[in-house]
This record gives C-alpha cells, structure tokens and sequence, in this order.
C-alpha cells in the first residue's frame, strides 16, 4: 500500500480533487501505510492526534476522524491515558478467515448450489453510501443469492459492490461462482471488519430460506476493502437452527 506524506491541507486538498479522495482517508492510507511496511508493529505507540495534525497541517476533526475509524475498525487500539497503539492482529486471521462458503460445504463432504434472486446496479441508500465513504445516490452493484447445502437453504447473502473495485460484477454467472470466488480474484482482500447478532427473519429472508417469518437467524454482516477502498459489505442470514461460528485462538 502506498504511503502518503503530505505537508500541508492545500497540497492534500488538491490532491483529494484529483483522485475523489478526501483528506481523512489519506491519513488513515498513511497510517496503514506505516502498519502495512512493518515501521510500526503490534503494540507500538504511533504518532498523537497534536502530532499528525502539525504533521499534516489540518484539523484535529479531520485527523480524529481518520483515528478513530482505524480504532473501530481494530486496527488501532486507545488506552486511557496512555495513547493510541498498533492493535494485536492474531484474531483476525482465525476468527476472521474470509472463506468461500461452497468451498467449507464441500469440505464437509456435502453439495453445494447457488441460486441468485437478484443481480442489479442500484442506487443504495445515504447510510449504505456513507459505508462505502461514497458520494449519496453514487451507484452500487446488488446482489442477493440463497447458497444451499445438500439442497438445503443454507444461507442468503446480500451483498452491494464498489463497482470501480469490481467492475465485471454484473457478468458473472454467480450460478456456477459464488462472490467470494470473484472478489477474491477481481478486489483482492486488505482488510475486513464483521459483526454477528442474532435477529427475527424478513418476511423476503425467510421465504428465501424456507422458515418461518420472525424465526431466528445468524447475521454475519461484514465490510471488505481492497485497494485502499471500501470494496464489498455483505449480510448474510443463516437459520438460527442450522448454524454455529467456530474458530481457534492462539
């Protein structure tokens, strides 16, 4: 990933015009920048807020915002009265193992089949643009495919795409290839983030996964980048019933 050093609000300013980049999301590629290099490691104090605003010449809101998005996303970690830090990355590789979902059923010895419900390039709404840190109203790609495991509706994956990360999206044929499988080849994979909750399931959900309205299900929802952007977020609904998160911790 390139590291971006910037001197001052106008020469990030200008740059910013050039490429649609804004100003915070520089910092955070500069940030990243130093993590991905090994300069900074795990556990390592980098620069404060004072610091990177002298630095970079601009406000403390905009560097804070640059912050505290890396927090939330871990890949800083704050500690009361003592700093910011290079948050530890063991977990992500074993609680968060990006895989392709035909790939562990067929690792189960099971059939796997897709079934795509919809295929559109879609305007999301100000939240949803607001994730991929895109303009409101900016065009997305949609998809929403129920994948099954022995003929059984296993999941239903609702997923929106940067298309300037995947420009080919809507000509794939998501009946023989699944998502994953063309992301991972199109916007390979910087970083994610992912939460998991259990929730009552849509009327259109659980149609798609034949069980009853408001019964119980899993939602994984997850938020991909790739090239220094937002590239994919994805939801996906499991029937309560049928599904279990495992992973291993060292």
């Amino acid at each position: 990933m390139p590291v971006h050093t910037p001197t001052s609000e106008s020469s990030l300013e200008e740059q910013s015009a050039q490429d649609n980049t804004p100003i915070f999301q520089r910092i955070k590629d500069y940030l990243l920048g130093e993590i991905a290099s090994g300069r900074w490691k795990e556990g390592d104090m980098v620069p404060s807020e004072q610091a990177l605003v002298r630095q970079f010449g601009v406000s403390r809101m905009t560097v804070n915002r640059a912050v505290r998005e890396l927090t939330a996303e871990q890949v800083l970690t704050r500690r009361q009265g003592a700093g910011t830090f290079v948050a530890p990355r063991k977990f992500e590789a074993t609680l968060l193992e990006i895989r392709n979902i035909a790939d562990e059923i067929r690792s189960r010895g099971r059939s796997h089949r897709s079934s795509p419900q919809l295929l559109e390039q879609a305007r999301p709404g100000d939240a949803l643009a607001a994730q991929f840190e895109l303009a409101p109203g900016t065009p997305l790609f949609h998809s929403v495919i129920v994948h099954f495991e022995d003929e059984v509706p296993l999941q239903v994956e609702d997923r929106w795409v940067n298309p300037a990360s995947a420009p080919a999206y809507l000509q794939q044929d998501f009946s023989t290839i699944t998502p994953n499988e063309h992301l991972m080849k199109a916007a390979p994979l910087d970083r994610a983030t992912y939460s998991i909750e259990a929730l009552p399931a849509t009327r259109d959900v659980a149609a798609m996964l034949g069980i009853e309205a408001q019964a119980c299900c899993l939602v994984l929802r997850r938020k991909t980048w790739s090239g220094g952007r937002v590239a994919s977020v994805a939801t996906m609904w499991h029937p309560g019933q049928l599904s279990q998160y495992t992973g291993d911790v060292a």
